[in-house]
């Protein structure tokens, strides 16, 4: 399968100062898509960094997009970054399932180190109630329960 950027090449592109944010939390986004061409993105949720974006083809702002929400996080450039975007991307998706089948494939490797991750958390906590609960919500979150 052709790289995501490889397949994006025709997109227009965003660059970003240092600082400047891509995808500010709780703003009702545009319905674009980014996806990283150069430069380094910190991804940050409640006024806490959780992931640093710094792979060539990663993929940024699906969740809103694809659960039609308002941004959970704010994406700020740290160094010099560009991006490409995708408008309408809903719209793009539907009339390029090669690029749908990306998002697909990215989300779902995200959900499964997410799922990894919290299964080693809980081994780490048995036997500690007060982190069970903890663990207990993060696994309804994930699976829906």
């Amino acid at each position: 399968m052709a790289s995501l950027l490889t397949l994006l090449q025709s997109q227009p592109t965003r660059t970003l100062a240092p600082g400047e944010a891509l995808i500010v939390a709780g703003e009702a986004g545009g319905g674009e898509l980014y996806v990283l061409e150069s430069g380094l993105l910190v991804v940050a949720r409640d006024g806490v960094d959780i992931a640093t974006i710094e792979t060539p083809g990663a993929l940024v702002g699906e969740m809103s997009v694809l659960l039609g929400t308002a941004s959970s996080a704010t994406v700020r450039a740290e160094a010099p970054s560009t991006v490409r975007v995708i408008e309408n991307a809903i719209s793009f998706l539907e009339r390029t399932p090669v690029v749908a089948l990306h998002v697909a494939t990215l989300a779902c490797e995200r959900l499964e180190r997410t799922s990894a991750l919290v299964v080693e958390l809980r081994k780490q906590a048995e036997g500690r109630a007060a982190e069970q609960g903890v663990f207990g919500r993060i696994v309804s979150a994930l699976t829906g329960a």
